[in-house]
């Protein structure tokens, strides 16, 4: 797929641009993943993020490519059928979606999952069989595990591969949010960061997406990072 089919691209930024620019998203505006527009920035302030720029030579995804690599965060919370889920151990070298957010959000957690179970679908089954998705909720005394798995369940129904939904009590989810290096939630987890991170076999994420990617960008470098 061609990258130049993006309508909008940035440079490489490091880490820390991006966790303070991209900083944190607040929920609101349309009520279902299929009002929500992946480019629509409804209900999310992004006025502080650093302006779009393009990509030089050097840039190798459709996403944005991290000038300084996020690794594999450690932690451990609760999965959808209750059991403990060790984050590092349960992915290590294995190419990982990794996202914060919470079921009730009206526009970009839904945008976000349907975005990735798109790209899952319309790449070559010998990648889509390689990718686990790990949906963090930051709302986790209203997302049990229960909660998760039903909501997951409308986006992975048909993919090799069920996404993972984690929760646990305030605190590990805090944690889990440092360790990967993401703002914390705000507003009982209403307003989240807006980031997804693509770890790749070498326990890494090169690249990561936001809410002005699209599917064929997730999809594209799910190709270039699984490859």
């Amino acid at each position: 797929m061609s990258r130049g089919l993006r309508s909008r691209t940035r440079g490489a930024l490091p880490a820390f641009l991006l966790a303070a620019g991209l900083g944190l998203s607040g929920c609101g505006g349309t009520s279902s993943a299929e009002e929500a527009s992946p480019t629509s920035g409804s209900g999310h302030d992004h006025a502080d993020a650093p302006p779009a720029t393009v990509e030089g030579p050097e840039d190798v995804y459709a996403g944005f490519d991290l000038a300084e690599p996020y690794r594999r965060p450690s932690f451990t919370l609760t999965d959808a059928t209750g059991a403990a889920y060790d984050f590092k151990a349960q992915t290590a070298g294995r190419p990982t979606l990794l996202f914060f957010g919470y079921t009730n959000c009206p526009d970009i957690c839904p945008t976000t999952m349907a975005d990735v179970a798109v790209a899952l679908r319309s790449v070559d089954p010998s990648v889509a069989d390689q990718v686990q998705v790990v949906f963090v909720t930051t709302d986790p005394d209203t997302d049990t595990p229960e909660v998760l798995g039903e909501y997951l369940g409308r986006f992975d129904a048909d993919l090799p591969v069920g996404f993972v939904g984690l929760t646990g009590d305030q605190d590990a989810i805090e944690q889990a949010q440092l360790a990967a290096g993401v703002p914390l939630a705000e507003d009982d987890g209403r307003a989240h960061s807006a980031l997804l991170l693509l770890y790749g076999s070498d326990d890494a994420a090169h690249v990561a997406f936001d809410s002005e990617n699209t599917s064929r960008d997730i999809a594209t470098d799910l190709e270039v990072v699984v490859g």
